[in-house]
């Protein structure tokens, strides 16, 4: 899978935190871009590569943990690193009910921060990864035709050629050249791969 570099995005309103973690982190090889609120962020902001985001609870206007929710909203998978001067436990829980990767109180040790936005990419790498093994998935099922689809999901069920036969009221030979087309469509290499397949499809409601 081809992807763009990793970009870390760092949130929050105090320019001296911002320099900080960004000198941190490009200290160890990783690209930061740094903004001053949730709107400039938001105007910058691209999908393009694995991306994270540190973001600071208290900022001007709406907090980090009300953004969080905004992101959610917008349907914008964006792995979040929370900091803060003044968090406590209920905010963090919260935040990591919302799917925040760490919750992380200033002054923080420079390795946590560390280990937090590597985590946060490895993360985002996976689900970049699975979105495009579904999409490749999505387009080898478009180019099946409708009987073709029918085969696949009896198949999938576990049924025997004669069974989809009967069931399609067809014969035993064509459901033999259907299910070869349909195995040769789907880059399918047994049954259970193509059970497998008809799982993941079924469960993407975007197919």
């Amino acid at each position: 899978m081809n992807e763009g570099p990793a970009t870390v995005y760092v949130v929050d309103d105090d320019v001296s935190v911002r320099d900080a973690i960004c000198g941190l982190l490009r200290s160890v090889g990783l690209t930061a871009r740094t903004f001053g609120s949730t709107r400039e962020f938001m105007e910058k902001y691209t999908s393009d590569g694995p991306r994270c985001l540190v973001l600071d609870v208290r900022l001007p206007g709406s907090s980090g943990l009300e953004f969080q929710g905004e992101l959610t909203a917008a349907n914008i998978a964006l792995p979040i690193v929370f900091i803060t001067g003044h968090g406590d436990i209920p905010m963090s829980v919260r935040a990591m009910k919302a799917g925040a990767i760490q919750f992380l109180t200033k002054p923080f040790r420079e390795q946590d921060l560390l280990d937090a936005v590597r985590e946060a990419l490895d993360r985002d790498r996976a689900r970049r990864s699975r979105a495009a093994d579904t999409s490749s998935l999505r387009g080898r099922f478009k180019t099946l035709t409708a009987r073709e689809a029918q085969v696949m999901e009896l198949v999938a069920q576990g049924k025997a050629n004669k069974e989809i036969a009967a069931e399609l009221g067809t014969s035993e030979v064509t459901v033999k050249i259907q299910r070869g087309r349909v195995m040769r469509k789907m880059e399918a290499g047994s049954a259970v791969d193509l059970a497998r397949m008809a799982d993941a499809l079924r469960s993407n409601t975007s197919v």
